[in-house]
């Protein structure tokens, strides 16, 4: 669906995997991705698969093409990493400035972690987490458990969970796991050409809502990776 302007009352969010810039050609074009984010229109955006996989993990979507485009970039990771496990979280514009960010080990067979970064916004503190989850059923619910525990140890806070949460499922089958959390009607995003899976998605805390929330399928979205992005207009409750 074509993705409307965002109301300057909100907050737009978007989460994209981006299978480290490498498109449905096989060709890594990172200003390629580019194109797809400006025509979101967000002002935060959580990516998954940020980095190359192999160490030291170098960023595929450079630092310095984000820069150049007017991107600000959370330093969550090192040695040229964009993120931490692919990890990463960028935001543009002079509405957003950050105070915090961490990271978040999870439990599993794979090697999986979350980020965390606090920010400043038109909509008061703002936690956003961005996460990529596990193939694994059972090793997913866990971590959505341990994301829930660790994010209840913190300071109280408007929060977002967004990304790759690799469940096929439409049931309610993680919500449960994180009752304070209340995710968004799940829609399709993977594969980018004809998406049947809804692996992405966004989960909010007590104190947002969404004013309006979709899959972003504007070219060359269909191409640019194996997802399609997800984003939604937050305002506060």
């Amino acid at each position: 669906m074509k993705t409307l302007s965002p109301d300057p009352a909100h907050l737009r969010l978007a989460s994209y995997n981006i299978q480290k810039c490498v498109g449905l050609d096989l060709r890594r074009q990172p200003r390629r991705i580019l194109q797809v984010l400006d025509g979101l229109g967000a002002e935060i955006v959580v990516l998954q698969e940020a980095d190359k996989r192999l160490p030291p993990r170098p960023a595929a979507l450079p630092h310095f093409v984000l820069n150049e485009a007017g991107w600000h970039i959370a330093d969550l990771g090192g040695a040229g990493s964009l993120g931490w496990h692919g990890n990463a979280i960028i935001w543009r514009g002079t509405r957003i400035g950050l105070t915090a960010l961490g990271q978040m080990t999870l439990p599993g067979l794979e090697p999986r972690g979350a980020v965390r970064v606090e920010f400043e916004t038109p909509l008061g503190q703002l936690r956003v987490v961005g996460l990529h989850l596990g193939l694994i059923g059972q090793y997913r619910r866990r971590q959505v458990q341990h994301l829930a525990e660790l994010t209840s140890g913190l300071h109280e806070m408007r929060t977002v969970w967004a990304g790759d949460f690799n469940e096929w499922s439409r049931l309610p089958v993680l919500d449960q796991c994180a009752p304070k959390m209340r995710f968004l009607p799940p829609r399709p995003s993977f594969p980018s050409p004809r998406p049947v899976g809804p692996l992405d998605r966004i989960a909010l805390s007590r104190g947002l809502v969404a004013a309006r929330h979709g899959v972003y399928d504007e070219r060359p979205a269909h191409i640019a990776s194996d997802h399609l992005p997800i984003w939604v207009d937050l305002a506060a409750e």
